[in-house]
């Protein structure tokens, strides 16, 4: 067995995770290891599986982002009025924990950069959900991000920028790095810009140049006998034909895809190797720099881990750039060693620093 077996091996046989599907590509070496199966007695899992890739989602939906700031369709400095006219003429909170009415006016609007940074002052505040009433607000809007993935219904994405416009900001623009909801207000802004919806804009923009035949925001119903159930401590979260199996109302930039090993080698090859044939060199090396400040950072230790944030994803003091999904999925490129590893479960993980698995796998892979 390889040493990547050996180290993910051992939370298959004691039932942490019921399967696993990994990839390491070094230059352009690929192994590629397959563990267990879709579940408890269930087929062995194979290397084209489906699985709920979450927040991985974000930097794809960065990357067509991206391509509309390359062609000038919008900018990075831009404000987001014109397309999310929803979050226009802000107020910002007086303190994290106040009142939803005791506010006052933003300094600035907030910019398209923002929403990529996730320093939009819109965001899930790293505390248990419910804490606050800004949280409460949030959760009873039924925007998405307060819980995983799939939780519950989220209305359309008029309807959901028509709600998130009815809260204020935790923070003015620019000021605090909060966790998820820039992704999904870009989304409803790319797909406004380009006068469709988000899941066509990727495809044209980034899945179809790419070849990721299997991403989307729901899993054609041909292709169910490979999509994985949703694990939550020994129990499934969400069935194969469950919030998946059909197309839904919104389409989340920042939780929704599923997606396969081979499609995430797909795009993790493109940003290491320069971009092409969907960004420009420069663009991607915009991409892949830190945007947060010393303290920034400091005050998103519990998601980020000391990393910082470029446009989309997290970017470490070691170069190595990507993000990870909350219902079993990490991805980093290394460019430094030409290196990309991906771990795709379909166990969610217990807290926002991973689980034992993710752990060995990038232990083991260094």
């Amino acid at each position: 067995m390889s040493s990547l077996t050996d180290a993910l091996a051992p939370y298959v046989a004691d039932g942490s995770v019921p399967g696993v599907v990994a990839g390491v590509e070094r230059g352009s070496e690929l192994e590629v290891v397959v563990l267990g199966g879709t579940g408890p007695g269930g087929p062995p899992l194979r290397r084209d599986a489906l699985f709920r890739i979450a927040s991985i989602s974000k930097p794809i939906t960065a990357v067509a982002a991206l391509t509309l700031v390359e062609e000038g369709t919008i900018r990075l400095d831009e404000h987001v009025d014109r397309l999310l006219p929803e979050l226009a003429d802000r107020r910002v909170l007086r303190s994290e924990a106040a009142e939803l009415g005791d506010t006052v006016p933003a300094p600035r609007p907030i910019t398209v950069e923002d929403l990529l940074t996730f320093r939009s002052g819109l965001g899930v505040p790293p505390l248990e959900p419910g804490t606050l009433p800004w949280q409460r607000a949030y959760a009873d809007a039924r925007l998405g991000g307060d819980g995983p993935p799939g939780s519950h219904p989220v209305p359309p994405p008029d309807e959901w920028a028509r709600r998130l416009g009815t809260l204020p900001l935790l923070a003015p623009p620019g000021e605090r790095w909060l966790y998820h909801t820039g992704s999904d207000a870009l989304g409803v802004l790319i797909a406004r810009a380009a006068g469709t919806s988000l899941g066509a804009l990727l495809t044209e923009r980034v899945l179809a140049p790419l070849g990721m035949v299997d991403t989307g925001f729901s899993v054609p119903a041909t292709q169910l006998h490979r999509f994985q159930p949703q694990w939550q401590g020994g129990a499934v979260f969400d069935p194969v034909d469950g919030r998946w199996a059909r197309p839904p109302e919104f389409e989340s930039g920042g939780g929704g895809l599923a997606s396969t090993l081979d499609d995430l080698l797909a795009f993790a090859r493109m940003l290491r190797r320069g971009g092409a044939p969907v960004l420009r060199q420069e663009t991607v090396t915009a991409m892949t720099r830190n945007r947060l400040t010393e303290d920034q950072r400091a005050g998103a230790r519990l998601f980020l881990g000391g990393a910082g944030w470029g446009l989309g994803m997290s970017v470490g003091p070691d170069g190595r750039y990507g993000w990870d999904g909350g219902l079993g999925s990490s991805w980093r490129n290394d460019p430094a060693r030409d290196l990309t590893g991906i771990l795709l479960t379909q166990a969610m993980w217990p807290d926002p620093t991973g689980s034992p698995v993710t752990h060995a796998f990038w232990k083991t892979v260094g």
